[in-house]
């Protein structure tokens, strides 16, 4: 039975869901050279749900602007045998696509979530998730999928948050329950480094629209831009964006680095008082030093 994982979200948790991210996109920017093979991908996903994952994000097709988008028969071909593993080992799986055809296969072969970057550009992928009970996510973007575009803004904020209530009004009218959307703000999509930012200061005004954010912060420009570093060594910008995301109330936030996500938010629960430390804890002594 497909999990209903909007079913456990809240507007405004404690602490956001983990979505580790398992790439079957060669072109990936960030680690399409590691793709590997069905069973590669496969351990992938395990490791992260290991590492304390609550969902895993599927990718058949990067949104890198310097390549043309590839059919969706191929997309489907990358995506939909890792669903179908990774579903029937009980994992809940979010599929990352603006493609109908890929999002039905998908949800056929198991997957609970369709993750939209396109903004709903297609409302055929609202019919797939008023038809199978797939949750679905709305993003912000005024580009085209696969097109590097700064359109520019008079009023950020004003345009997410219109842009959004339209998108979830046609999801909605297309037969999409209010329960089964999230949010995703849309970081570094249609946007400049500074609009992003300006954009994750405001996140807590997207709670206005009562439904769960997505929050997609990992490895991304806006980090490089501030850090100067390229992808793999944006771990510690990607925490500071975690750190502001799950303050703001984020439900879900999707990772690249789950172990790393999972401390984070460990320790900050604790010192926030959400969770307590026993206090006859002590640092065991294989920990004391490196290996």
């Amino acid at each position: 039975m497909r999990k209903r994982i909007w079913l456990t979200l809240e507007p405004r948790p404690e602490r956001p869901l983990v979505m580790g991210i398992v790439n079957a996109s060669p072109e990936s920017f960030s680690d399409g050279a590691a793709v590997g093979s069905l069973e590669d991908q496969v351990s992938r996903a395990r490791a992260l749900v290991a590492d304390g994952a609550d969902l895993i994000d599927v990718g058949g097709e990067s949104g890198v602007t310097d390549r043309a988008p590839i059919p969706a028969e191929e997309e489907a071909e990358r995506v939909v045998p890792l669903v179908e593993r990774l579903a029937a080992e009980g994992i809940v799986v979010s599929v990352d696509t603006w493609k109908p055809a890929v999002a039905r296969a998908a949800v056929a072969a198991g997957a609970s979530l369709v993750n939209d970057v396109s903004g709903l550009r297609d409302p055929g992928l609202a019919d797939v998730c008023a038809e199978s009970g797939a949750g679905l996510v709305v993003m912000h973007t005024r580009a085209e999928p696969k097109v590097k575009e700064f359109p520019g803004y008079d009023d950020l904020l004003g345009d997410v948050l219109g842009f959004l209530r339209e998108r979830i009004a046609l999801a909605i009218e297309r037969g999409v329950g209010e329960e089964q959307i999230v949010v995703d703000p849309g970081p570094d999509f249609a946007k400049t480094p500074a609009e992003t930012v300006e954009l994750l200061r405001e996140l807590p005004a997207l709670h206005e629209l009562g439904r769960p954010i997505l929050l997609a912060i990992s490895r991304k420009d806006f980090v490089g831009a501030i850090t100067g570093r390229p992808p793999h060594e944006r771990l510690g910008g990607t925490l500071a964006a975690l750190a502001a995301g799950a303050d703001a109330g984020a439900a879900i936030v999707r990772v690249h680095d789950v172990a790393a996500a999972i401390d984070f938010l460990d320790v900050r629960a604790v010192l926030r008082g959400d969770e307590e430390i026993d206090r006859s804890a002590r640092l065991a002594q294989e920990l004391r030093r490196s290996s």
